[in-house]
C-alpha cells in the first residue's frame, strides 16, 4: 500500500511540477506571477483533442502542434498586453490582473467551443501495468515522472549553461543593466513565457492521459496546486518547483489513500501554510535585499 501510494504520488507530483515550472520560470525573470498558466495548461489538452480527434492529424504531430500553439498564445499575451504594461511602468498588480483576465477569457473560449462537460482524452498506446513485488506499477506513471525529470534537466541546462540562460538571470537581477549590456530584454522575456507555457501545456496533456478525461475545472483545481508547489519550493527556483510539486503530490495521495479523498486538497495547503510560516520564501527561496 505504501509503495503503491508513493508511486502514484510521484506521478501526480510530476504533473504539478511541470505547471509549477511555468510559474517559477516567469517569476524568476520578471517577478510576475502568470495566472494564465492554468488556462494554457488546460488549452494544451483541448488542442490535442481538436487536432487528433476532430481534424484527424496524426497523434505525435497533434501533440507538437498543440504545444506550439499554446506557446504562441503566451507570446501573444506577452507582446499584446504585458509588454505595453511593462513599458508604461504600471504597477506589477496591473500585469498580474491582466494574466487573470487572459485566464478567464481562455477558459470561457474553451467552454464555448467544447462545452463544459468532461471529455475523454485519446491515447493510442496501451501500456500494461506490471508487478514489482507487492506493487503494481503503471508504466505511464513512470513515463510522467521521467518526462518531468527530463524537462527539468533541459530547463536547468538552458538556465545555467547557455547564453540565453545568462540573459534570463541578468534580467532577473537588473533589467536596465542587462539592456545596457546588449541583452534583447523583450525577446528573452517572450521566450521565457513561451517555454513556461509549453511546459504547462505538456502537463495538461499528461493530466488528460493520466485521468483519461479533462474538463475546464482543471484550470483551478490543478493550477492552484501547481502554484502552491511553486511557492512551497521557492517561487523562481526551478528545482524548488520540482520538489514542491512532488511533495504536494505525495502528500495528497497518502491522505487520499490512508484517510479520505475529501481531505486531499486541504492537507496540501495546510502543509504549505506551515512551511510559509516557518520559512516565508519556501524551501529553497532566498531572501532579497532592497538597497536604497
Amino acid at each position: 500500500m505504501f509503495w503503491q501510494q508513493l508511486i502514484n504520488g510521484l506521478a501526480i507530483g510530476s504533473i504539478y511540477a511541470l505547471v509549477a515550472v511555468g510559474y517559477s520560470l516567469v517569476y524568476g525573470v520578471i517577478k510576475l506571477i502568470n495566472f494564465a498558466n492554468n488556462a494554457f495548461m488546460v488549452g494544451g489538452s483541448y488542442l490535442l483533442i481538436l487536432f487528433f480527434e476532430k481534424i484527424g492529424i496524426p497523434f505525435w504531430p497533434s501533440i507538437i502542434l498543440s504545444l506550439l500553439i499554446t506557446g504562441v498564445g503566451a507570446i501573444f499575451m506577452e507582446r499584446a498586453s504585458l509588454n505595453p504594461i511593462r513599458k508604461r511602468q504600471v504597477s506589477d498588480i496591473a500585469a498580474l490582473i491582466c494574466t487573470v483576465g487572459y485566464s478567464t477569457v481562455i477558459v470561457n473560449i474553451i467552454m464555448i467551443v467544447f462545452g463544459s462537460q468532461t471529455i475523454s482524452v485519446p491515447f493510442i498506446y496501451q501500456l500494461k501495468p506490471f508487478p514489482v513485488g507487492n506493487v503494481v506499477v503503471n508504466p505511464f506513471l513512470l513515463l510522467i515522472l521521467a518526462a518531468a525529470l527530463v524537462m527539468m534537466g533541459l530547463l536547468t541546462y538552458l538556465t545555467y549553461f547557455t547564453k540565453t540562460g545568462d540573459a534570463m538571470r541578468a534580467i532577473s537581477q537588473n533589467t536596465l543593466a542587462a539592456k545596457l549590456m546588449g541583452v534583447n530584454v523583450n525577446n528573452i522575456i517572450t521566450l521565457t513565457f513561451f517555454i513556461g507555457t509549453v511546459c504547462a501545456g505538456f502537463a495538461g496533456i499528461m493530466i488528460g492521459w493520466y485521468a483519461g478525461a479533462i474538463d475546464t475545472g482543471m484550470s483551478f483545481s490543478i493550477g492552484i496546486k501547481a502554484f502552491a508547489a511553486a511557492i512551497l519550493g521557492g517561487i523562481g527556483v526551478l528545482h524548488g518547483a520540482l520538489i514542491g510539486g512532488l511533495v504536494i503530490g505525495i502528500l495528497e495521495t497518502f491522505v487520499a489513500g490512508y484517510l479520505t479523498a475529501g481531505y486531499r486538497d486541504a492537507v496540501a495547503f495546510v502543509i504549505l501554510i506551515i512551511v510559509l510560516i516557518i520559512s516565508p520564501t519556501g524551501l529553497f527561496g532566498k531572501k532579497t535585499l532592497t538597497k536604497v
